[in-house]
């Protein structure tokens, strides 16, 4: 299966989280899988502006002129997304968050009921990638933190029209975490 990689370490200097990538990755190939590591920070994202122009002036695609078309290709086009980030008082990257925001060409402006709430419908007619977390804890992440977490990414599992496979924290090993994503 095609696995793209969001990497939303903003700081290069993080060696520890990098490495933990890496490790994950190979182990993904050595399970027969084709992973795909983005490294956001490397790459030209700006920030949604919320003009809609994705969605009537150029549908489908930002009018900003970044990378953020490269992510929206290589996520729809993929089996499986994993937003990955250190934490950062309680949250993911601003880097991963701003590139969430980007993926709003995948959905179209047209609303439908979903569950009694209002969300938007699928811009392609094809069975969406579904999505893992990963994330790096702070020296103070607790349970709630973890929780509140999990909540936020199974919201944008809804509207992603997928949902969250598994969160996964870097205390499990790079090849026990890999080896979870064949179990899903």
């Amino acid at each position: 299966m095609k696995i793209v990689i969001l990497n939303g370490n903003s700081d290069a200097g993080n060696k520890e989280f990098e490495k933990y990538l890496a490790e994950f990755s190979a182990g993904l190939v050595k399970n027969g899988h084709e992973p795909e590591i983005l490294t956001l920070r490397d790459m030209n994202i700006r920030y949604c502006t919320g003009c809609w122009g994705c969605w009537v002036k150029t549908p489908g695609a930002c009018v900003l002129k970044d990378d953020s078309m490269t992510v929206c290709d290589k996520v729809i086009n993929s089996g499986m997304f994993i937003l990955a980030s250190p934490l950062s008082m309680g949250y993911p990257s601003s880097l991963l968050k701003k590139t969430m925001d980007k993926l709003i060409p995948l959905v179209h402006p047209y609303a439908m009921v979903y569950k009694k709430e209002m969300h938007h419908k699928k811009r392609y007619q094809k069975d969406y990638p579904s999505i893992a977390i990963l994330f790096q804890k702070e020296n103070d992440t607790d349970e709630d933190d973890i929780r509140i977490l999990r909540v936020l990414f199974d919201r944008l599992g809804i509207n992603f029209h997928s949902d969250v496979k598994r969160l996964f924290l870097t205390e499990t090993s790079p090849m026990e975490a890999a080896d979870e994503i064949n179990r899903i």
